[in-house]
């Protein structure tokens, strides 16, 4: 959010006759744990409330709602050694992705979590979910009835539908999405104006239009973001390359963050992957040559799969670590189907995004991916390791590329 949103919403949230079961104001700080608690509760109240977001807001007094600036910095803050963002998620179930807003309001310092509301189930704070009631934090589960109107929420729309920028223009779209990219991957003649542009973008469902201004939607932000820093909700869901020195996360060498939507960004994303990843020299009937330790086509499916299949609604982000002995590519949330039935059984987390990238070629079914991989020459010295976090698989699951 811009600062003059930050300013509007602090302004709309004191508005508020009194706290409710998804606004909380604080003075200052007294402890994380009750933090976690109120994420908690704010998440489940926003819900059962019809809300988008909840707001836990530093620098207000609770009763008055006047604004009077906190010396809490929730962004920066630690708690046991560890970023306090970071503790939190580690304990929330489902990890909501909530933000930290930081800044100063007529000269005072204001710290906002803005918090999702949640979808269908509880969140809980180690182990416990809880509710906001009147101005007390309590255990969700003293009362069922507000548990049950968590639980009886319809379907909600889904992660490519969502609005990531609203209220633009022909021009805001034009500057902020790659539609140059779009007409070039499919390879079709770019229109002679902008209406047959929009009207592309609108069919696809990359924007929709109210009566007189246009909407980003997630899918088209997440694809066609000339920088997905524009959009505050998911600027967090660039990819990171982290490569390292040894054999562990100790000393990290190079470290390198996506700017640009998937589809526009994924060619030089695997390019530059696979010019970090080490070559063997290997030495033919008149020439040498260098062959890659790492098959591309390996390295291209599953960082394309590891980009579709992540829950975007989970906290984190795509990621690829390369170590001197191996590279790791993982992503948030966890599997829909055990890794025992990957190759026979087929279910998208995203099916709108991995329908796109289909069509660019990007990607393709899980299932052939799988097989293609499987099948690759026997002398490429690489497993492919597929790691569960299911409790009734408590070692990693390997598959050795082979045929």
């Amino acid at each position: 959010m811009t600062e003059a949103q930050l300013h509007s919403l602090i302004e709309e949230l004191t508005k508020q006759p009194r706290e409710s079961e998804w606004v909380e104001f604080k003075h200052n700080y007294h402890s994380t744990e009750e933090i976690g608690k109120i994420i908690s509760a704010l998440s489940n109240g926003a819900c059962i409330h019809r809300q988008d977001y909840g707001y836990l807001v530093f620098g207000v007094e609770d009763d008055s709602h006047q604004i009077i600036g906190t010396t809490f910095k929730a962004r920066t803050a630690k708690y046991k050694n560890e970023d306090k963002e970071h503790w939190l998620v580690q304990r929330l179930n489902p990890r909501i992705d909530f933000e930290i807003q930081e800044f100063d309001y007529n000269r005072k310092h204001i710290s906002m979590f803005v918090i999702p509301a949640t979808h269908n189930q509880p969140v809980e704070f180690m182990h416990t979910a809880y509710i906001r009631v009147a101005t007390s934090t309590r255990k969700l589960n003293e009362f069922p009835e507000k548990a049950r109107k968590i639980w009886k929420k319809g379907p909600v729309k889904i992660f490519e539908e969502r609005i990531a920028k609203e209220n633009l223009s022909t021009n805001n779209i034009i500057e902020l999405l790659n539609t140059q990219s779009y007409f070039e991957l499919f390879s079709i003649p770019y229109p002679s104006d902008r209406a047959g542009v929009l009207e592309r973008f609108l069919s696809e469902g990359f924007i929709t239009k109210d009566q007189t201004t246009y909407n980003i939607t997630n899918l088209g932000a997440i694809l066609f973001a000339k920088d997905l820093n524009d959009f505050s909700s998911l600027k967090r869901k660039s990819m990171r390359v982290i490569i390292y020195e040894g054999k562990n996360k100790l000393k990290t060498i190079r470290e390198q963050i996506g700017v640009r939507g998937y589809a526009v960004g994924f060619e030089g994303l695997v390019n530059w992957v696979n010019d970090q990843l080490p070559a063997n020299e290997v030495i033919g009937r008149a020439l040498r040559k260098e062959v890659r330790m790492y098959p591309e086509i390996a390295i291209r499916e599953l960082i394309a799969n590891a980009l579709i299949h992540q829950d975007f609604d989970e906290k984190g982000f795509p990621m690829i670590e390369i170590y001197a002995d191996r590279i790791e590519i993982s992503n948030p949330g966890l599997p829909f189907i055990t890794p025992e039935r990957f190759i026979d059984e087929y279910q998208s987390r995203n099916e709108q995004l991995a329908d796109v990238l289909r069509r660019l070629g990007i990607c393709e079914e899980k299932e052939v991916v799988l097989i293609k991989l499987l099948l690759l020459p026997k002398y490429i010295s690489c497993q492919l390791q597929i790691l569960s976090f299911n409790k009734d698989i408590p070692k990693p699951y390997y598959m050795p590329i082979s045929n």
